[in-house]
């Protein structure tokens, strides 16, 4: 297990000590319901000072006045709701056991047609946003405010004013070619767009400000903007004003100077003709644009970030973090996601006082879309730094059927398990989205757009959520509400946790993600991005990255462009490559894996850099000569056959293979017809690569042979025999650990024992775990004044002298009898009921009931 590295402390600007808010009803509503629990905390660490009202971040833990607090928030939008009904959905909110409250803050609703702003509903009761917050506030919630500019959630122009590019025609974007974008997105750093920005955030930040946790208000996060950069993106149409043009120009003179002109053909021209060529590029330097804008848009996000959070602090709001939100996921897939990672990194990654939430909508969790969460989580957390937590700024729940058309619906098991996979790699703040429906009001102005409301969905909005637009629960609020309030009993238990790893690294190039603008009909762009595709991140097919997961390991995500990697804090490093890798990279990989470190690579072996130009150094140091690629086509049965250590295997049927010559060490994989190798083994320095140049399936025997040649095996081992168990740790210092255990298979129950470095835990008790459930599983925990040393039930809560638990597959979970259930606690201990044994000095107790108690002495 890799040791987890002591993170240097970071706080967030602290806040005053907490205070509270009247908690008279306001004029025209009732009197608020009794409050609701605030964010479940922990105890403070040893040695904490933060401000009693401080909301911060440290050690992968968000902190709330100075205590770990899990935030379980749900998106509930005041605007698409009357005043009057504010508080039945804070009740329904309240009841499904949720901690905190989440609103987009539309910058379109709030704006009047003659340009004012209206924040505290002297024109519609439902514009005042000061007396919503502080409605949470009286009813026991937290808030998180997202006020934009852009906010999307469905509204006309993404929630910016038409006013604004009406007046300002020089900030609406053109794309490629000049083709206008087809998605109302606008020049973030056009200098008229920065003046409006002011303007709205003038109005909106200084009412937060009042109501900022630190001065006893309930607001703990402010996201700036709203998936920055999805618009053009989803188009592939980049913001090529005038304005950004200029500004990108400036910059490729700036990184490569005398060598441009080597670069691009159109260096000697003036800027009309340099700009013509960026915006009609040709396919001798497509590529390279294609990787040279990405790369100056990264940079440009940061910009335009810090302009926001710059004019958000000059309003007073400070004291918390500020959240940025990355967007990527489409028809129940996360393959894209990292573009957004890519695209947002440097808005985020390492800035003092700032996290990334993912926006994620992946319907069920399954075997074909598990791996996409994890990887959603373990590359986010790759560009985090040692102190900054993941989150979910956009939790999908629901029931999915958005079109409301009857033709979608998820199973009740799709928001328990995502956000139980999303806790286990150690996200704290979670938030619902959309936790509850509303209605799209008209606009003040009649537009003469079909319908003159302020959103696209028509009159009702937000069908599918928990809650929908009439206040009714739906099919999905129950076990949301069973979730929630599972997560919350444990809060203090699992907002300290930190995730636990296997020596072994999954390798996340953010540059492989730079194909968002991606000029058309080019010859030379098209290799790139059909490479990329095919291969980044989870490998070909996703095979890699799902047999690390399936195949027991508990792996993390390292950036690899964040710098050179020590083969002792990183043994064994796991890549998903393609033709296209970056020389530096390359040079990277070889120094790695000279110095000790040990690689594998899953992918065609990379023979040129981003811009398409030949580029060998990690092939030439493998002593490698890649040769063609085989594809499986008409009447050609494409197959390999397994050698060496990864013999004994069956001939596989493949879709592709790339043929190559090593002058060196084994060939483990060869093609049939041709016989020449597609899978190697060499030695390389002090260090040692696995390199598998073909689309080889998730055979799970093929990849622990391919690991295990490189030293690699999974420290945490269970005897399920059918695919779909995955085994997760968390850790808190000397509090103990848990295990979370996953069955992401269609309904097929397993039951199976666990071994930890070849040592049974949990006595050698069987587990039993249903199809599509997941548990949370105590090993040498202290909670509630017990050491409970192992249960095969999971843990729901803990009290002063007590832990509660639920057997495995009791009715709740899948309506299975409970079968018989161990508990083992250091010290006595009883429970009614149960049959009692001890061993040494511990208690062990066997229990057949579906819920029960175990307490002490």
């Amino acid at each position: 297990m890799t040791p987890v590295p002591a993170p240097r402390r970071r706080t967030v600007l602290g806040g005053a000590a907490l205070g509270t808010l009247a908690t008279a009803g306001l004029p025209g509503q009732a009197q608020a319901a009794p409050a609701a629990p605030a964010a479940p905390v922990a105890p403070a660490p040893p040695g904490d000072t933060s401000p009693a009202g401080s909301v911060s971040y440290r050690n992968k833990q968000i902190l709330v006045g100075g205590k770990p607090a899990l935030v379980l928030a749900g998106e509930i939008h005041y605007f698409r709701l009357k005043k009057a009904d504010w508080q039945s959905r804070l009740d329904k909110a309240k009841a499904a056991g949720l901690n905190t409250i989440a609103s987009y803050i539309p910058w379109m609703w709030h704006e009047l047609p003659d340009g004012t702003i209206d924040v505290t509903g002297r024109t519609r009761p439902e514009r005042d946003l000061g007396a919503f917050i502080d409605l949470c506030h009286r009813n026991g919630f937290l808030f998180i405010a997202r006020p934009g500019p852009f906010t999307m959630a469905e509204l006309k122009g993404e929630g910016v004013p038409e006013r604004v590019r009406e007046d300002h025609p020089q900030i609406v974007s053109t794309g490629w070619n000049d083709a206008p974008a087809t998605t109302p997105t606008v020049d973030y750093l056009a200098p008229a767009f920065l003046e409006e920005m002011r303007h709205w955030y003038a109005a909106v930040m200084p009412l937060l400000a009042e109501r900022l946790h630190g001065s006893g208000g309930p607001v703990i996060s402010v996201q700036l903007d709203n998936e920055i950069g999805m618009l053009a993106w989803v188009s592939n149409s980049p913001d090529l004003t005038d304005h950004l043009t200029a500004d990108f120009d400036g910059w490729l003179r700036a990184e490569y100077g005398d060598g441009l002109a080597g670069r691009y053909p159109f260096t000697g021209e003036d800027l009309s003709g340099r700009r013509k060529a960026i915006r009609h590029p040709e396919d001798a330097y497509g590529a390279a644009l294609m990787h040279d804008l990405g790369r100056f848009m990264r940079g440009r996000f940061a910009r335009y970030v810090a302009e926001l959070r710059s004019a958000a602090e000059e309003y007073g709001v400070t004291g918390i973090p500020f959240v940025i939100n990355i967007h990527g996921t489409s028809d129940s897939r996360a393959e894209p996601f990292p573009i957004g990672i890519s695209q947002l990194m440097e808005t985020y990654g390492g800035v003092e006082g700032t996290i990334s939430g993912a926006d994620f909508y992946l319907g069920d969790l399954t075997l074909r879309n598990v791996t996409d969460l994890y990887l959603v989580n373990a590359f986010m957390d790759a560009v985090n730094d040692d102190d900054q937590p993941v989150t979910a700024l956009e939790f999908d729940a629901g029931h999915a059927d958005y079109g409301q058309n009857m033709d979608n619906q998820t199973s009740p098991s799709g928001v328990d398990l995502k956000t139980r996979l999303c806790i286990a790699q150690g996200a704290k703040m979670l938030n619902y989205y959309l936790f509850a429906g509303g209605f799209n009001p008209k606009l003040d102005k009649p537009a003469g757009d079909g319908n003159d409301r302020i959103g696209i969905t028509g009159e009702r909005h937000g069908f599918a959520a928990p809650v929908d637009p009439e206040g009714r629960p739906g099919v999905s609020y129950a076990p949301t509400r069973q979730t929630v309030r599972a997560m919350g009993s444990l809060a203090d238990v699992l907002a300290p946790m930190r995730t636990t790893y296997d020596d072994v690294v999954l390798g996340f190039v953010p540059d492989h993600y730079l194909t968002e603008y991606h000029p058309p009909k080019l010859a030379s762009v098209q290799r790139v991005l059909d490479e990329a595709v095919n291969t980044r991140g989870a490998g070909p097919r996703g095979s890699l990255a799902r047999a690390m997961l399936l195949g027991g390991f508990r792996y993390r995500g390292v950036n690899l462009q964040a710098g050179d990697l020590d083969p002792k804090a990183v043994p064994v490093l796991a890549l998903a490559t393609g033709e296209h890798l970056g020389a530096e990279l390359q040079r990277r990989l070889v120094r790695y894996a000279e110095g000790g470190g040990k690689l594998l690579l899953s992918g065609r072996l990379p023979v040129k850099d981003m811009a398409d130009k030949r580029c060998t150094v990690l092939a030439d140091a493998l002593g490698i000569e890649a040769g063609k690629t085989l594809t499986d086509a008409n009447r050609f049965w494409l197959s390999v056959t397994a050698h060496g250590w990864a013999a004994p295997l069956p001939e596989v049927r493949l879709s592709r293979a790339q043929l190559c010559e090593p002058s060196r060490g084994t060939t483990v994989l060869r093609e049939l017809s041709t016989g020449k190798g597609c899978g190697f083994d060499i030695p390389l320095g002090r260090g040692r690569a696995v390199v598998i140049t073909t689309d080889y399936q998730c055979d799970l025997t093929f990849w622990e042979r391919a690991f295990s040649a490189l030293d690699a095996a999974p420290a945490l081992r269970h005897s399920a025999t059918d695919p779909g168990v995955f085994l997760l740790t968390t850790a808190d210092g000397e509090r103990g650990r848990l295990l979370h255990a996953f069955n992401v298979s269609s309904g097929y129950d397993q039951d199976f024992t666990v071994t930890e470095n070849g040592k049974p835990l949990f006595g050698g008790e069987k587990l039993r775990l249903p199809g599509r459930t997941a548990a949370i599983l105590p090993l040498g925990l202290t909670a509630g004044g017990l050491r409970i040393a192992y249960a095969t039930a999971e843990i729901t809560g803990v009290a002063d002298g007590r832990a509660t638990f639920r057997a495995l597959g009791a009715p709740g979970a899948t309506g299975a009898p409970a079968g018989e259930s161990v508990v083992a606690v250091d010290g006595p201990a009883r429970c009614d009921g149960a049959r009692i044994s001890t061993e040494g000095g511990r208690t062990v107790l066997r229990v057949r009931r579906a819920e029960f108690t175990v307490r002490r002495g």
